[in-house]
């Protein structure tokens, strides 16, 4: 099914990616969809006429046989308005009737497509909790560049993504798919508490200048504020200089290693977290002292060195690796931690000796790694791996790093 937004061309590479997995595909538009793509489109790609009006000639039994036909109902994308109407049980059109006549025997997934405000509202949150306890499964937003011009949550999941989740769905037993797999049931998520962290270490020379690195802490951000939207316990400890946040559960700050070191052992030793993710990009070495034309300097005990000196020389120290100590410093023994390594220009080799060392040595439950080589930062696309014991995902994107993500923090008995 297909409601009206600038997101329905997205939509049609679904429709087209499910025929060509052999799936039988049956549109079913609002009048508004039809605004912004035409019938030939979709019946060029699916083969069928697509139905829109409830009460055309022959079609006014379409809400029962099409609910009875399906297999898999998928919305895509989703309006505010489609969302809010089905959780009320309003009937007045030819999708919320469907909607109305759906048999929760099957999976019904939605996938939200509007502005940021729209998404965020009050309304529309209360509505996604409502048809997540119904048993529908939302496709949750993206973050990224609206139609609107504005960036935030309500941009449409990627058609691969979408394509991905459906025929998952398409596949499970019928049991299964009363609980989506990226959308737990609300009594599951007080059992998850999960401190994230993102954003790089700034390692202080004097008062004004530092040794710091490139992360901008926004996968580690993203994260933290996808995964309270969902309904998770979620304390993001992020770097002094990264974007801020206000949609995060809770939220602190670090500025060096050693406060980062300081906050995680605190946060760790003394609160029931149940997950790390530890994304923060941490200095191995930290700043000894300095030498300036021969006198010698602790940071901070020079408050900036004057830039009339002639030679100033950093001696370094080497910093121990805070991911080796979390479970050491973690209250709950049972900690499970998603550590992150980036490599830079590495061969398949070397990324897998990276990731084998840094599993052998911090005990962490699960990696994910990525290398500078697939890092676009001017549109900020990411290559991720994501590794456990047993093998690797690969996925293409945040998004699908997200979603797999969600399905390890879930409670074994929300899935």
């Amino acid at each position: 099914m297909m409601t009206g937004s600038i997101a329905c061309y997205k939509a049609c590479h679904v429709v087209s990616r499910l025929v060509q997995n052999n799936c039988d595909v049956q549109v079913v538009a609002s009048p508004s969809a039809l605004k912004f793509v035409g019938n030939a489109t979709l019946e060029g790609l699916t083969g069928k006429p697509v139905i829109s009006d409830m009460y055309a000639m022959g079609n006014v039994m379409d809400h029962i046989h099409l609910m009875r036909w399906a297999d898999v109902i998928l919305v895509a994308p989703a309006t505010a308005n489609f969302i809010n109407k089905a959780a009320q049980g309003v009937g007045d059109d030819l999708l919320q009737t469907l909607f109305l006549a759906h048999d929760f025997k099957k999976p019904f997934l939605v996938a939200p497509a509007m502005n940021t405000s729209m998404y965020l509202h009050p309304v529309t949150q209360k509505s996604l909790t409502a048809l997540k306890e119904m048993g529908v499964q939302i496709l949750d937003t993206a973050s990224g560049i609206l139609a609107c011009g504005e960036e935030g949550w309500g941009k449409l999941l990627e058609p691969d993504l979408i394509l991905k989740m459906t025929l998952e769905a398409l596949h499970k037993p019928a049991q299964d798919t009363a609980v989506a797999s990226v959308a737990p049931k609300s009594s599951a998520l007080s059992k998850v508490k999960i401190l994230i962290t993102a954003g790089g270490t700034q390692e202080p020379i004097d008062t004004v200048r530092v040794i710091s690195n490139l992360s901008s802490g926004r996968t580690g951000i993203a994260l933290a504020e996808y995964m309270t939207q969902m309904g998770f316990d979620v304390t993001l400890l992020q770097a002094h200089a990264s974007p801020k946040t206000e949609h995060v559960t809770r939220r602190d700050q670090f500025v060096s290693f050693a406060t980062l070191d300081e906050k995680m052992k605190h946060y760790l030793s003394t609160e029931d977290f149940t997950h790390v993710i530890h994304a923060a990009a941490v200095s191995d070495y930290s700043v000894d002292h300095i030498e300036v034309d021969g006198q010698s300097f602790r940071p901070f005990e020079v408050k900036k060195v004057s830039s009339d000196a002639d030679k100033m020389s950093i001696h370094l120290k080497r910093n121990h690796k805070i991911v080796d100590r979390l479970k050491d410093y973690s209250k709950n023994k049972d900690l499970k931690v998603i550590a992150f390594k980036l490599t830079s220009h590495a061969t398949p080799e070397q990324r897998t000796r990276a990731v084998e060392k840094l599993f052998a040595n911090s005990h962490a439950d699960f990696v994910v790694h990525n290398d500078l080589s697939e890092i676009d930062i001017v549109n900020r696309t990411h290559k991720f791996t994501l590794f456990n014991h047993e093998g690797f995902v690969a996925c293409e994107n945040l998004d699908q790093l997200t979603s797999e993500l969600i399905r390890v923090v879930l409670p074994k008995d929300s899935l």
